[in-house]
């Protein structure tokens, strides 16, 4: 049975060097003893293309291009930050490309994996603005920028979602109980596992289901994250040694 580590919500960039060592920590202590690793979305804060030639991307494909040496599949799904994350980088790690949702079996559990973005129908603007921006217009239109004009934009549009967030209420940004039973039910799983909303925990539901939320990074506090292997699945902190 593979042993698998599902992560999401990292938000690299940059500007957080601090939070790229505590992922460099965590690959190198936490996944000796892994075959698969799921980024389940918003690996990193920003993805303006594949052809950004930052010294941030190259450090990044670095990183992750150790795993697959080391004998380790790694998966990555789009989140709400990184959607523009494409094949042609991926290929370089190489890393596969997931669909959101994706279904897998762990100990005959059908599990669902997904962003999580998708289940917060409650926040319409948002959904709207999601809308519009994975429509292929959009994304061509933005990708025919410089990349100096996308990094502006980048920078335009987090500093709209901060703003948004911080106007609307709590329960608007968590995902609809209605939303996730449909989902649920329309893949026959008993198992959900997403991120997004950064609020960690496990949920249990009704009918022997569960619903396992994958914590937001931090340098504060250590991430939550979930694994699955011979023991099902285990919702656990990755506390790391500097």
């Amino acid at each position: 049975m593979k042993e698998r580590l599902f992560i999401s919500d990292l938000h690299l960039s940059a500007a957080a060097p601090e939070l790229f060592a505590l992922f460099q920590r965590v690959l190198d202590q936490h996944t000796q003893d892994i075959d698969q690793l799921f980024i389940l979305g918003d690996l990193v804060d920003a993805w303006i293309g594949d052809d950004d030639d930052s010294a941030f991307t190259q450090e990044l494909k670095y990183t992750l291009a150790a795993l697959p040496k080391r004998g380790i599949e790694l998966f990555f799904m789009a989140g709400n930050r990184d959607f523009l994350l494409g094949p042609d980088f991926l290929s370089q790690i190489p890393a596969t490309l997931l669909p959101d949702p994706t279904i897998i079996e762990v100990m005959g559990q059908r599990v669902l994996l997904t962003h999580g973005d998708g289940l917060c129908t409650d926040d319409v603007s948002y959904q709207a603005f999601k809308s519009q921006v994975r429509s292929p217009d959009w994304q061509s239109q933005f990708l025919s920028q410089p990349l100096a004009q996308r990094r502006l934009t980048a920078q335009h549009l987090r500093e709209l979602s901060q703003h948004a967030s911080a106007t609307k209420a709590e329960t608007i940004m968590d995902v609809n109980a209605d939303a996730v039973d449909s989902l649920m039910a329309e893949h026959h799983v008993s198992v959900i596992i997403h991120g997004h909303t950064h609020r960690p925990a496990r949920h249990p539901l009704s009918d022997m289901r569960e619903r396992i939320v994958l914590g937001d990074w931090s340098t504060e506090t250590p991430p939550w994250a979930c694994r699955s292997g011979s023991n099902g699945l285990i919702f656990q902190t990755l506390a790391t040694l500097s």
